[in-house]
């Protein structure tokens, strides 16, 4: 980005404002104007560092810079990676049996709040899903936070509405 035009737009302006003032004032706007051509660029170079710097957030994780080459900035982009492709699997996945966890990973009881922020449809289907299930949508989330994490098979909703591999229900709640 050549910056030559705005400092010459600045040049003609105190020249303008000299001109007000007279052979000395004019004389004076001479004298300043090379000391005035760095300052203005400095000041030009900051306000779009700036600019890109909130370019830079709303972008992120892709970033905008500005290098300076010669006298005149430059901007380098960085674009965020691209997303990866959904890959849909072709036969469905049987997950094996829910392992029990290790004695120093027993749950203690101890609660702990977060915040899950989804996309409206993720949040429909999840809602209907633990509706299916006869279970909260947080009872419903916490299972299947456990299920991914211990890598088991789908465990069953309390009160006998699920089935077992065997095809047999159950009820009762283990911990």
């Amino acid at each position: 980005m050549d910056l030559t035009p705005y400092v010459d737009h600045l040049r003609r302006e105190l020249a303008v404002a000299a001109d007000a003032g007279g052979d000395e004032a004019r004389a004076l706007a001479e004298r300043l104007s090379a000391p005035l051509e760095s300052a203005a660029r400095l000041t030009l170079l900051n306000a779009l560092s700036a600019a890109m710097s909130d370019v830079t957030r709303e972008l992120a994780p892709g970033s905008v810079d500005v290098r300076l080459r010669g006298l005149d900035p430059e901007f380098v982009v960085t674009p965020p990676p691209a997303p990866e492709p959904v890959r849909e699997a072709r036969e469905p996945v049987v997950a094996p049996v829910a392992v029990a966890p290790a004695a120093a990973e027993a749950d203690d009881g101890t609660m702990a709040r977060i915040n899950l922020r989804l996309p409206a449809h993720l949040k429909t289907r999840a809602e209907g899903a633990a509706a299916e299930e006869g279970l909260s949508v947080n009872a419903w989330l916490v299972r299947a936070v456990s299920v991914a994490l211990d890598g088991g098979g789908r465990a069953s909703a309390p009160g006998g509405r699920g089935k077992d591999s065997g095809g047999r229900g159950f009820t009762g709640w283990v911990r």
